[in-house]
């Protein structure tokens, strides 16, 4: 059963709204200021329908294009998207070289609305490996959107949540080496300025496609306490309504972050 944000009273499940009043409910309470999406799905969307693999990835680039749309004009502040992990690089080589390309591809063309949209674009994760022309590609967008005030976008690309760990430690114990730290100053708030999402609000909800129950080494650290939303879709059928379903289930949970 679903309540209505803040008041203990049974409401619709929020599926069962019809689009803009599902909007509107969303709207009306409490927004996360951080959504992280493990996009997953793209290759079981593919072969379901007997296409090659890639065809599934190229489908969900328009999946990412609705959610940045939608998560704007939500005022959601923050969204994070797990693009590539640094275990993908274990995939068949063609399928590895297809996806830098068409991440390469992507980022050329998205970068109109990106400015139109007032979105801000960075990216985290190590940046080793990443093809010199995607690294390219991605510093001009870095740049050109670097004053934008609106919506920030978050693209995890080669990222590891234990490799941002290691990274982390790795600042920290260069820092007490140079005699600029001492090893009992180091807490939490030292460590979270270590990681790749410095200056980023930890995650509110994650969100997570085709029904996989797993965090697949993905923020490790950020998301302690950050709710999260399993749903059954694929993430090239992931759509604007599936944002709107996912912050409405958040805004019914009591928050309570260990204490009573």
């Amino acid at each position: 059963m679903a309540f209505t944000p803040g008041t203990g009273v049974p409401s619709a499940e929020p599926s069962l709204l019809a689009d803009e009043e599902l909007r509107e409910r969303v709207l009306a309470g409490p927004l996360p200021r951080h959504v992280a999406i493990i996009m997953d799905g793209n290759g079981r969307w593919a072969t379901r329908r007997g296409l090659p693999r890639v065809a599934g990835h190229r489908e969900g680039v328009k999946a990412v294009r609705e959610v940045v749309r939608a998560a704007g004009e939500l005022g959601i502040k923050f969204l994070t998207l797990y693009a590539f992990s640094s275990e993908n690089w274990n995939r068949p080589i063609a399928e590895v070289s297809t996806l830098m390309t068409i991440l390469e591809r992507s980022i050329a063309r998205e970068l109109p609305e990106l400015m139109a949209r007032n979105v801000r674009f960075r990216v985290i994760g190590r940046p080793n490996g990443v093809p010199a022309a995607v690294k390219r590609r991605i510093d001009r967008l870095v740049k050109a959107t670097a004053d934008n005030t609106g919506l920030t976008l978050l693209m995890a690309l080669n990222y590891g949540g234990r490799d941002e760990l290691v990274d982390a430690a790795r600042r920290l114990a260069e820092d007490v080496r140079a005699g600029a730290l001492r090893p009992e100053e180091i807490d939490e708030a030292r460590l979270s300025r270590a990681l790749y999402t410095d200056g980023v609000p930890d995650p509110d909800l994650l969100i997570r496609t085709s029904g996989e129950m797993r965090v697949s080494n993905f923020l490790l650290w950020q998301i302690a306490y950050t709710e999260l939303w399993i749903t059954s879709t694929l993430w090239p059928d992931f759509g604007r309504r599936d944002l709107y379903v996912a912050v409405a289930e958040f805004q019914c949970r009591d928050r309570r972050f260990g204490r009573v």
